[in-house]
């Protein structure tokens, strides 16, 4: 088998993603902490754009504001396929994802607040409420075969769920100022591409050329802009046909090779560079870290288990197929990976406190290890008592 051969086989293989994307979240760390920190650093600093557009943004905010928009436009079109085709294709399954997601955000927000209600760090509540979505399914991805194909979808429409929820908060509790011509603007973009559906337009440039439209005026809205990739895959036309690919379909197998082996590495390199301080050990133990901490790890895997629960028991849901509650358990763990939107939040939960958000990024990242290496470990030993 001559290279090229091996070089495909390894950009098909969806294990070969998440082993590049921990690769590059342990390179993130060793720069951070060597002679190469403050170089990269201005790497990151360093912007980029039209000025007179209002688009002269830093290159971190280029990776976390706009790549991750195509990155949710991916997942997107993932979730839409499955929820007309697919594992969530009727409500009990479609609703699942939702009642968990609320249940994700709901107790870790109240975990935290017991830890840190009436003190100087109060205003963090939202911080263990994310879930990171890239770095969730790059650990599960891992797993390969050994995880049903539905919990895997189940974990990405939760997790789109959580981040959209996540964003809501950051709009209404952690944004400044919202411009409600731009955000009308953005309104008014959707419903074009929603018209182009129904017309039943097929061109997929013209859905590409509005979405890009679509970011720029929710950036400028203040709303985080990678909620536009959302809303641009649900508008996406797709068909009933097995034969011929649609749209939609076309456009997903475009996006994986550059999402997978290139997005999401890059935004890895850029979120996890971060360096290590005297002092934030201990740290660990002030109740910052400990609202931060416990509700990431304890918070995500009691509320997603516990709406989840109630929901099937209502007979308003029904579980992933093929999956128990041993399996949720894991999912529950791995949705505890706050990392990005967690360290978003804190950042602007905490603005000008360079000490504080330094701990609450080091409280985010020893809870997202500690959220993967359980939820691994937990996922691997159900498949193997359930063979």
């Amino acid at each position: 088998m001559n290279l090229s051969v091996y070089f495909i086989k390894f950009l098909k293989n969806s294990r070969s993603s998440g082993i590049l994307l921990i690769f590059c979240v342990a390179a993130a760390l060793l720069i951070a902490n060597s002679s190469l920190n403050e170089g990269f650093n201005n790497i990151l600093n360093y912007k980029l754009g039209a000025e007179n557009l209002h688009l002269k943004y830093s290159v971190s905010t280029w990776i976390n504001d706009g790549l991750m928009a195509i990155f949710f436009l991916l997942v997107g079109l993932e979730i839409k396929r499955e929820i007309l085709e697919g594992e969530l294709a009727s409500f009990k399954k479609a609703s699942l994802p939702i009642f968990a997601a609320v249940g994700g955000m709901v107790v870790p927000a109240l975990i935290f607040l017991v830890f840190n209600f009436k003190t100087d760090f109060s205003n963090g509540w939202g911080i263990p409420m994310a879930t990171d979505i890239a770095f969730s399914l790059a650990i599960i991805s891992l797993l390969g075969n050994k995880v049903p194909a539905s919990l895997k979808i189940f974990l990405a429409a939760l997790a789109i769920v959580d981040d959209l929820g996540a964003i809501l908060v950051i709009a209404f509790f952690y944004t400044d100022s919202i411009h409600f011509l731009s955000l009308l603007i953005s309104f008014g973009i959707v419903g074009l591409l929603a018209l182009l559906n129904y017309l039943k337009v097929k061109n997929i440039v013209f859905y590409l050329i509005s979405g890009a439209f679509l970011w720029y005026f929710l950036h400028q809205s203040g709303i985080h802009a990678t909620i536009a990739g959302v809303l641009l895959a649900f508008t996406i036309p797709t068909n009933k046909s097995s034969v011929i690919p649609s749209p939609l379909e076309k456009l997903e197998h475009q996006l994986h090779i550059p999402v997978n082996f290139l997005i999401m590495p890059i935004f890895a390199l850029a979120n996890t560079n971060i360096h290590f301080e005297n002092g934030m050990i201990e740290g660990l133990t002030n109740s910052l870290s400990l609202g931060i901490i416990f509700g990431l790890v304890v918070g995500k895997l009691v509320g997603i288990n516990l709406f989840s629960f109630l929901a099937v028991k209502l007979k308003l849901s029904s579980l992933p197929e093929n999956s128990s509650w041993r399996q949720m358990a894991g999912v529950g763990l791995l949705a505890g990976i706050g990392f990005t939107m967690s360290i978003f939040i804190a950042l602007l939960s905490f603005k000008n406190e360079i000490q504080i958000q330094n701990e609450a990024k080091f409280a985010v990242l020893i809870a997202s290890l500690i959220a993967a290496v359980s939820g691994a470990l937990v996922l691997k030993m159900s498949s193997a008592k359930s063979n």
